[in-house]
């Protein structure tokens, strides 16, 4: 008897990246139990996203052993021609995309003194343009369908900071503005763009020094199957840590109003009241 038997995404489509460990295994699995036909994209690379591996194949594998439905991508997310072909691949075998999870990442860390121009640019590449290559693929599709779901994953890394991390913190933040704007875009064509921002011990994360992230990959699932479902809320930073989730919201504090011919002079005399520091 087949261990997917849930229907809560009977014949959606739903393409993962970086799905070959870790969360985005975890993702893809999920959905599969749950009835999704899934596209598992992995380069199946090492964590500074140099190699390759055959990672996504063996979580169609594993898929398929228990029932599900699943086809493999290999390709990097950072080449443009690559992201097309992972959508491609979705309608060719599926028909559709119905739902996107931007996933895939890599780690390049160095304090910015360190940091050459070549790390910084490589980890942008696969978080924000992998991401933006993907999502612009699939959403036409979503569009011609008046229905989507797009996952763009950030970190507390990016929306907090961490130390050594001004590469990866700087992609991270990226994607939340890229959901702002992506969500008001989207929201007339049925499409629901949320961000997820998880934490759990995975390869990338076990070996970060004062890493404060506890949990596994299979604890954050449910926040990225809750943003992809019919009751998806609109442009929400879900955060999901061993099984603890909250709402990260960007707020703005009172103005003081100092008016149209305000100085220097008159800002600093009253600067403590925004609580600046």
């Amino acid at each position: 008897m087949s261990d997917f038997q849930n229907a809560a995404f009977q014949d959606k489509v739903v393409v993962v990246t970086g799905a070959g460990r870790g969360l985005g295994r975890s993702h893809a699995l999920e959905f599969a139990k749950r009835g999704a036909k899934v596209v598992v994209n992995d380069l199946g690379g090492r964590i500074d996203g140099t190699g390759v591996g055959n990672t996504a194949h063996a979580v169609v594998e594993e898929i398929q052993s228990l029932g599900g439905t699943a086809i493999a991508n290999t390709a990097s997310v950072a080449d443009e021609n690559g992201a097309q072909s992972i959508i491609e691949d979705a309608l060719s075998h599926f028909g559709s995309v119905d739902i996107l999870v931007n996933n895939a990442g890599i780690l390049r860390d160095k304090t910015f003194a360190k940091m050459t121009l070549e790390n910084f640019k490589a980890v942008l590449d696969v978080h924000l343009m992998g991401a933006v290559y993907v999502t612009r693929a699939a959403w036409p599709v979503m569009v011609k369908n008046l229905w989507g779901r797009v996952v763009l994953t950030s970190s507390g890394s990016g929306i907090f900071g961490n130390f050594g991390q001004s590469n990866y913190a700087s992609a991270k933040m990226s994607l939340v503005g890229l959901m702002n704007v992506l969500a008001l875009e989207g929201e007339r064509k049925g499409i629901k763009v949320n961000t997820l921002a998880p934490g759990a011990i995975t390869r990338m994360t076990k070996e970060l020094a004062n890493s404060n992230r506890t949990g596994q990959p299979d604890q954050v699932s449910p926040a990225v199957l809750y943003l992809c479902s019919e009751d998806a809320p609109q442009g929400a930073i879900l955060q999901a840590v061993a099984g603890r989730f909250s709402t990260i919201k960007i707020m703005a504090s009172d103005a003081i109003d100092l008016g149209l011919d305000v100085t220097y002079e008159d800002f600093i005399k009253r600067a403590e009241e925004l609580a600046l520091s």
